[in-house]
């Protein structure tokens, strides 16, 4: 009987800051937090799963305004790149929140109202040093080396007028709750520095308004001010579930809060073990079952950093190696408390060590020698010897041994363990020798049993491989003829039908690659990005160098202006005036009348390139004559330096006669 069975599990992930494109470092999470995802499904829970992204802040105003879009524009494609490689990265989320969702705002601003109206919330003034970046105030003593404490970069001085949470008064209630509830914060050690380094010296109160930016919900009561980043992205993990701050709550809300699980990086420990705790109790609401800081995934030079060029991206990585090697990867890599480290060569290596030769050699082999000698049928005989107890004990002591990491949330070792099934059944064959029983008909019945128990040994490993590597499992499966295994009858050796057929032909799961010549491509690939970034910075700089300063006329009023008027002129014919080389008369219909405008644009058009075109005209200048003919108007140009002229056309096609203003 399945002891979890409908029990009710919720699982989060930080939610992406949307100030650009995640690197493999951001995108380990994600994985990470699918594996445990998909485990616990395994184990019977209901899981609810939510990730999505954090789309306020000064930072991404800023990025936007240098991107020459909105802030909203700006979002919805980071937004849509960040949920793009979750999904190439085959993770199984129930919910992907955006803080721009309106129902998301609606809940702030009421938290924020609420918290406000109980004397949690208090208008002050705010001056300090403060880091972009991190969207966060320091003290001088807070800094390190005169820099943000957090990201290492330069802090400005600021001072505005903000709302202030009440920290201290939730302080002494927390640190009761943390040394009562030992599992609260993972692993131990980021428990001792969030006492030792801010819990225990005294909480300062924490600003939660800004009024120097406006991308931000408006605080309700006084719209100057905007929430700031921590109330507005900490309480996704309650809005995703249709929490309703003073009305009645939405049915997954009841269902799965608290969360059993808030997976985030080391690097915001301190905003949800500190301020998010403090925040529910004000709200009256259970705090999270457990948060756990995972480890940084470091480039082989150090953290990822734009600046330094060593970012590495997960669709890169997938292009390289698929999406089961680069999952594969990055949970195998990542130790439970230290830092993992990924390389190219890193990666060529587990490629070839461990899922080209001992997964999928494993698994062909195995295949292929049940088709050379049984014609594919897998047939169990009772012939034993000792060895096979061993496998068995192997295999069995490996499916107990990784639920049980699971459980402690030792991703990485889990997958050790289920490897060992696949190194012990590489081994089972050396011992067994498959070849040299085929040679004696009367060992037939031994060399079946031994494929049988090669075929039970991988079918087991393969379901336990489920939850990290989903298509590769899927696909050992199905070249088994067989289906994944649960849970509980893992605990079981022998129940592969016996009489199944496997594939006539096995499909080569994971192929080995030669490290120069992965190398290589890697450097053609920084190569092009290199020279498609110097074009891109040359084109600026050219865009730069084209820019004119002309000699500035005298000032006129808005009422000198306002005597001109502008609008949009259709030609709808051209010619060539006779007895000038440089003028073109067109007939250009203004609204319902047509008007005869001579330019002097005939060295940079054709008549014919002039019919159709929409242009900008002077429609109330006064009518002269030029070469004998009467001009009606204007037709407006620009000229560059070189004295190159081109007409001012309206950016989107609108109706001849709309008057420019």
């Amino acid at each position: 009987m399945c002891q979890n069975c409908k029990k009710p599990y919720y699982i989060t992930t930080a939610i992406a800051y949307t100030s650009g494109k995640p690197h493999i470092g951001n995108t380990y999470e994600i994985v990470l937090a699918d594996s445990i995802a998909r485990y616990k499904r395994e184990q019977g829970y209901d899981v609810r799963f939510q990730t999505g992204t954090d789309e306020h802040g000064q930072k991404i105003e800023l990025k936007a305004a240098e991107a020459g879009v909105t802030p909203k524009e700006f979002v919805d494609q980071v937004a849509g790149e960040i949920k793009t490689i979750w999904d190439l990265m085959n993770t199984s989320y129930d919910k992907f929140i955006r803080t721009t969702d309106a129902d998301h705002e609606e809940q702030v601003q009421k938290i924020f109202k609420k918290l406000y109206d109980q004397g949690d919330i208090y208008k002050g003034y705010y001056e300090g040093m403060y880091c972009t970046p991190c969207e966060s105030f320091f003290t001088e003593s807070q800094l390190v080396d005169g820099k943000c404490p957090d990201c290492g970069r330069p802090v400005q001085p600021a001072k505005e007028e903000a709302y202030f949470f009440r920290m201290s008064k939730y302080a002494q209630r927390l640190i009761d709750y943390i040394n009562e509830h030992p599992e609260f914060i993972q692993p131990v050690s980021r428990k001792n520095e969030m006492m030792n380094n801010f819990l225990l010296p005294g909480l300062q109160d924490l600003c939660v308004s800004r009024t120097s930016f406006t991308w931000g919900i408006p605080v309700s009561f006084d719209p100057k001010h905007v929430t700031y980043v921590w109330l507005d992205a900490l309480t996704n993990y309650i809005t995703g579930l249709g929490y309703n701050c003073g009305g009645e709550n939405g049915e997954l809300f009841d269902k799965y809060w608290p969360a059993d699980l808030h997976l985030i990086g080391k690097d915001i420990i301190r905003f949800h073990t500190i301020y998010w705790p403090i925040f529910l109790m004000a709200l009256d609401l259970p705090l999270p079952k457990q948060v756990f800081g995972h480890p940084w995934l470091l480039q082989g030079d150090g953290k990822m950093s734009k600046s330094k060029g060593n970012v590495l991206y997960a669709d890169t990585l997938v292009d390289f190696f698929g999406v089961d090697a680069v999952r594969y990867f990055v949970l195998h890599e990542m130790p439970f408390d230290n830092d993992g480290v990924i390389t190219w060569e890193l990666m060529v290596e587990r490629m070839n060590s461990d899922l080209a030769n001992i997964l999928g050699n494993l698994v062909n082999r195995t295949i292929s020698m049940t088709n050379k000698y049984f014609g594919g049928v897998v047939e169990k005989t009772g012939v034993t010897e000792d060895v096979d107890a061993d496998l068995k004990a192997v295999v069995l002591e490996a499916v107990k041994k990784a639920d049980e990491k699971m459980d402690r949330l030792r991703v990485a070792d889990a997958i050790t363990e289920i490897f060992g099934i696949f190194r012990r059944s590489n081994k089972y064959i050396d011992e067994t020798t498959p070849w040299a029983l085929a040679k004696d008909e009367e060992k037939k019945a031994r060399l079946s049993e031994v494929l049988y128990n090669l075929t039970e040994a991988i079918t087991i490993g393969a379901s336990l491989l489920a939850s990290f590597m989903p298509e590769t499992s899927e696909k050992i499966l199905s070249q088994l003829n067989t289906q994944k295994r649960s849970l509980e009858s893992m605990n079981e050796f022998g129940l592969y039908p016996s009489g199944n057929k496997v594939t006539e032909k096995p499909e080569i799961l994971f192929a080995r690659m030669d490290i120069k010549e992965v190398l290589e491509k890697v450097e053609a690939m920084k190569s092009a990005e290199e020279a498609r970034k110097g074009a891109e910075s040359e084109g600026k700089a050219e865009e730069a160098a084209q820019v004119i300063d002309v000699e500035a006329k005298p000032e006129i009023t808005y009422d000198d202006f306002a005597k001109l008027q502008f609008q949009v002129g259709e030609i709808i014919s051209c010619e060539a005036v006779p007895k000038s080389k440089k003028l073109l008369c067109s007939q250009v219909r203004i609204g319902s009348q047509v008007r005869q405008i001579l330019s002097g644009i005939k060295a940079w058009y054709t008549p014919e390139e002039m019919v159709g075109k929409k242009v900008m005209v002077v429609t109330n200048l006064k009518p002269a004559k030029l070469a004998g003919m009467l001009s009606e108007g204007m037709i407006l140009c620009a000229e560059d330096a070189e004295g190159n002229v081109v007409l001012m056309q309206p950016e989107k096609d609108v109706p001849a006669g709309a008057e420019i203003g």
